[in-house]
């Protein structure tokens, strides 16, 4: 039995370019947020398992013994095209328990973690008992993989507990990864997991968790980019909650009507993501301010292309103007309709312009992070190396 606590991140996501026109068979480029989920899993010797979730407000704790009759109804031997069923997610969701409401966040979260813990102990044969903490600087909710985070940091925390992967931090280390055929098997399981959560996932925002960097998607094909630059970002929440599934329908429906007008854009849309792979290769051998003007000329495109196709929203619209005022570059991201925004800061930007700019969409009502994207995927971490902030929120236990 393994002694030691596990610390470990994941990363949310954002999509650079290729919103909706995805839906189409056109390329995403999806990228590593460095806004992280963070999991520390501690063994227990009193025969419990516990799952402390602090954003959610949500502590449960079961028995072993409790589990042990679920195990013969959970395996992840399905196969991959087979998703969790809803008998068994209703199932899960009942046993949790809890005084929140059936269709409540916590009530999906924790189904996740039954979910994944019992494949997991299923598999391998092993019941850890353990207290599994989990803290996120995601707001949930907002298009940026949250959900996704939770399910990679799960999936890694627990396929380490039961002894099919590796402790990959060594001593003296401050963060670790996995090996290649490692992530493949946590980026399986969580996908398990999102399914849990969303039904019928892409795999996208697991992926992009998993690997960290960025990758490309199109037409349920997924593939890494080998190299891609870490670019600094500002990221904007305007707090408009919004409908994925209808901003989806409204843009088929404009397709509908209007198929010599919408095709075009979504090609258009299509061709921005394929240049923006280009450049971003290209930088990774030799960043150039030019490399930076183009990424933000296509930044600026796109967002008249999104609104174009009917996504869009006046506080987007806001976002971009502010921004623009101090000379800034900023797209929707995601599903549109409200939700977030990410603006491109080249390097040399002056520190002041970001501020100004900060504290003048703070007084829209809007949420910001400065932040990076391409950045690392789940990663082992050494506790004491963390943020202090973390590491506060690991040990508020």
């Amino acid at each position: 039995m393994w002694k030691r606590s596990l610390v470990l991140s994941a990363p949310g996501k954002v999509i650079l370019h290729g919103e909706h026109a995805v839906v189409h068979g056109k390329v995403a480029l999806a990228t590593a947020l460095d806004l992280r989920t963070f999991l520390r899993m501690t063994p227990r010797q009193d025969g419990k398992i516990s799952l402390q979730l602090p954003n959610l407000g949500s502590q449960l704790s079961w028995e072993a013994a409790e589990l042990r009759p679920l195990l013969a109804a959970f395996s992840v031997e399905l196969p991959e095209a087979q998703p969790p069923s809803a008998e068994q997610v209703e199932k899960l969701k009942e046993f949790a328990g809890g005084d929140y409401g059936h269709e409540a966040v916590q009530s999906v979260a924790a189904a996740a973690f039954l979910y994944l813990y019992l494949s997991v102990a299923s598999k391998y044969g092993v019941l850890p008992t353990v207290d599994i903490l989990v803290w996120s600087e995601l707001p949930t909710g907002a298009g940026l993989g949250s959900s996704a985070a939770y399910s990679v940091c799960l999936a890694g925390a627990l396929l380490f507990g039961c002894g099919a992967i590796s402790y990959p931090l060594q001593e003296g280390q401050e963060t670790a990864r996995w090996t290649k055929e490692e992530l493949d098997v946590i980026n399986r399981l969580a996908f398990r997991g999102e399914q849990v959560i969303h039904g019928n996932p892409s795999g996208v925002d697991n992926a992009v968790s998993t690997w960290g960097g960025a990758l490309r998607y199109i037409s349920g094909q997924i593939s890494v980019l080998k190299s891609v630059p870490t670019l600094r970002i500002l990221l904007t929440n305007t707090k408009v909650p919004r409908s994925t599934k209808i901003l989806v329908a409204g843009v088929k429906a404009k397709l509908l009507e209007f198929p010599t007008i919408m095709e075009p854009m979504l090609a258009t849309i299509d061709a921005i993501s394929r240049e923006c792979e280009g450049i971003l290769e290209a930088m990774t051998k030799d960043p150039s301010q030019e490399h930076y003007s183009r990424l933000e000329d296509l930044v600026d495109i796109n967002q008249h292309l999104l609104n174009g196709i009917g996504v869009g929203h006046a506080l987007l619209d806001r976002v971009c103007q502010v921004t623009s005022s101090h000379g800034l570059h900023s797209k929707l991201t995601g599903a549109g309709g409200g939700g977030c925004a990410i603006t491109l800061l080249r390097p040399g930007t002056a520190p002041s312009a970001v501020e100004d700019a900060i504290r003048d969409l703070t007084h829209c009502g809007f949420e910001c992070w400065e932040t990076v994207i391409g950045a690392p995927g789940i990663s082992a971490h050494a506790l004491p190396c963390l943020k202090a902030e973390v590491q506060k929120a690991l040990k508020g236990s």
